[in-house]
């Protein structure tokens, strides 16, 4: 299987890395209209065909899939020209700037008959897995109560300096992630309330976001996230959960312990791997980068829809539009509305 990727960044080394560690996967051609980047990408990971135009890198072919590696704002044009040129798409979240433009590129997928996922690789991180494998197997019963916190005060913005620059952050780049994982634990979402603030001046978004949610089954869980937090040891990048059943709970605390009390209690270790390219404290990130991809190829193979495919995305990125309305119109939100 022979890929192509569009986008040599900061998170895109992670792709790359993945992509060489897959069994029977290839990245044969890199785009990037940074040439610099573009070349030391190339270099690094021994790939021999380069463009800085991506329609000619499309016209050119030889590969079954592309992943999209680039800004939010260039992923409707990239997805709806790889949709035409007839590959199978893996697109970096957020998938879309607008309701409208995430809707028109599941469209475009669907009518070439190929299909689309967004990197949405939080909920593949195995320490999440391993609560979830729990949670689905009956152990606390249905869950009625479920809390994700992600706080840090991680300097973020050395690595991707851009993110100090848009109008919104938090939300968009790090919420939507932990939105979707409230999804993975309880359920679609009907209704949503959420207040920001931004604490770092130097910033134009938001950096801190709090948001209530009512799913589909009559659970409720509270999605917190922060990088205006200030706490020692440093938890970045974890996820921290607490998910409340009928028959009792599931934690997972900093550190990757992770907690099931039911009619007894279990305390298990869940901390990820250290891939040989990865490094603390990405490493649990960059091992979920590789798990997501690796689900990518076995439903290409399999002929399965991804988890977090195109149209399942659109479920995740309405939560982060109807968190932005509530926080700036001060009101509970009805998802399906949007």
């Amino acid at each position: 299987m022979k890929g192509a990727l569009i986008g040599c960044g900061f998170f895109a080394q992670n792709q790359l890395h993945a992509w060489r560690d897959i069994e029977g996967v290839e990245i044969v051609a890199l785009c990037d209209r940074d040439e610099e980047r573009l070349n030391a990408s190339a270099k690094a990971f021994g790939i021999e065909r380069t463009y800085t135009d991506t329609a000619q890198m499309y016209a050119d072919g030889g590969f079954d899939f592309v992943d999209i590696a680039t800004t939010v704002s260039s992923h409707r044009p990239l997805v709806e020209m790889a949709a035409q040129a007839g590959v199978h798409i893996i697109c970096q979240k957020p998938f879309a700037e607008t309701m409208d433009d995430a809707r028109a590129m599941v469209a475009a997928a669907d009518a070439a008959g190929k299909t689309l996922m967004v990197h949405e690789n939080f909920r593949w991180q195995s320490a999440i897995q391993a609560a979830l494998k729990v949670v689905k197997s009956g152990a606390i019963g249905e869950p009625f109560f479920c809390r994700v916190s992600f706080r840090s005060g991680y300097d973020v913005f050395s690595g991707q300096p851009y993110l100090a620059e848009g109008k919104r952050f938090i939300i968009e780049d790090l919420g939507i992630h932990i939105l979707d994982i409230a999804r993975a634990f309880v359920g679609d979402v009907v209704q949503m309330s959420a207040t920001t603030r931004r604490i770092n001046p130097a910033i134009k978004g938001e950096d801190v976001a709090t948001m209530l949610l009512r799913h589909e089954g009559g659970a409720t869980s509270v999605v917190d996230c922060s990088y205006a937090t200030q706490r020692r040891p440093e938890t970045f990048p974890q996820s921290l959960l607490e998910i409340d059943g009928p028959k009792g709970t599931v934690r997972l605390d900093a550190g990757y312990v992770l907690t099931v009390q039911n009619e007894s209690e279990t305390v298990t270790d869940v901390s990820p791997p250290v891939l040989p390219w990865a490094e603390k404290p990405w490493h649990n990130i960059q091992e979920s980068v590789f798990a997501i991809q690796q689900h990518f190829v076995d439903c290409l193979k399999a002929g399965k829809q991804p988890e977090t495919s195109g149209a399942d995305n659109l479920k995740t990125l309405a939560l982060v539009e109807a968190a932005y309305q509530s926080a700036e119109q001060g009101r509970m939100i009805e998802v399906s509305s949007l």
